[in-house]
């Protein structure tokens, strides 16, 4: 992507931001894809003004709208993406649903009775949004931000309160319940707490499980500190712990969703902060499936654990001579 483009594409994430969209909260290939999503919609090419920006109105012959397929095309087109045309529905389930969700870009322009997964559903920017895009880089676009957020309120604060009303059950190993925030990464937590611990760590005692919203959800201060671990630091602990007494090891476990497994950097941080352990350790980094660990294939340490929840079964060991042998024959 040239200069340019990638210009437009920050002052897009700019514009997203402030109208109340938690861009942050998303990977940076999230981030890049819901800009390019508005542009598209917008008919915002990398050179163009954006006072030119295209915005729906009802009744208006001519008016800009564009599919999913169409919204690749432009962008395979204008800024230098070469995506699938396969991948129109990643379009609507991830790059477009927070703009829709804010109020900047109709769902079904011009047919607001097409059913969700119609691809022939069209997409267009609100004429609510209009002054947010043409006003920006002038003086007015403040006002037009706040007017904006005034109609449509903080899409951050709606998404933090429907995170709170849904909670995700989790059975811990002593029978004791959990309640995790509403996302992805914690449902992975629940797979490694209710999956992967009475597979592969039977018996186990969890020490600590850290929810994204509340970092001391579950913590067993007195049993962390038994075996050797200094003050707790929420940002340095992996997201779970778990003891095994009969043999005595130690679980660390890294739920991993869209950053932090066990890579070289992290395994050194985790080995620094359990020096003073009793007990040897056991790194596990947890991935959805095959396809959500292969982007961080290459960052991974020797000498750690990859369980992945779609493949309870299974367990990928990272090198040692201790595990290598041959499968017996009729083994399963």
């Amino acid at each position: 992507m040239d200069s340019k483009a990638r210009s437009k594409v920050e002052e897009t994430l700019e514009i997203i931001k402030a109208a109340g969209i938690p861009a942050d909260n998303e990977s940076p290939k999230r981030r890049e894809r819901m800009a390019l999503a508005l542009l598209a919609v917008a008919n915002m090419k990398p050179r163009d003004s954006w006072k030119s920006a295209m915005v729906w109105k009802e009744g208006r012959q001519k008016n800009w709208s564009l599919t999913t397929r169409e919204i690749i095309k432009f962008w395979n087109k204008h800024y230098e993406q070469n995506i699938s045309s396969g991948s129109y529905d990643d379009v609507r389930r991830k790059d477009l649903v927070l703009l829709v969700e804010a109020g900047i870009v109709l769902k079904s322009a011009g047919n607001p009775n097409a059913s969700t997964n119609n691809p022939s559903r069209r997409y267009a920017v609100s004429e609510e949004a209009q002054d947010i895009l043409k006003f920006y880089g002038k003086m007015g676009w403040s006002e037009a931000i706040r007017n904006f957020r005034k109609k449509f309120g903080n899409l951050a604060d709606k998404l933090e309160r429907r995170r709170e009303q849904i909670k995700i059950p989790v059975k811990m190993p002593d029978g004791r319940n959990l309640e995790l925030s509403f996302g992805q990464h914690n449902e992975l937590q629940k797979s490694i707490i209710e999956e992967f611990l009475p597979r592969f760590a039977p018996g186990s005692v969890v020490l600590y499980v850290g929810d994204t919203s509340n970092k001391s959800l579950y913590l067993d201060k007195g049993g962390l500190r038994k075996l050797g671990f200094p003050e707790i630091a929420h940002d340095t602990l992996p997201d779970v712990v778990a003891y095994i007494p009969d043999k005595n090891w130690i679980f660390l476990v890294e739920a991993v969703h869209s950053s932090n497994p066990i890579s070289k950097e992290r395994h050194l941080i985790l080995e620094r902060m359990t020096k003073n352990c009793s007990a040897p350790i056991v790194y596990v980094s947890v991935f959805k499936d095959r396809k959500s660990m292969r982007q961080w294939l290459l960052d991974l340490s020797w000498e750690t654990e990859v369980w992945l929840a779609e493949s309870p079964e299974h367990l990928i060991h990272f090198d040692g001579n201790n595990l290598l042998e041959p499968y017996k024959r009729g083994r399963n």
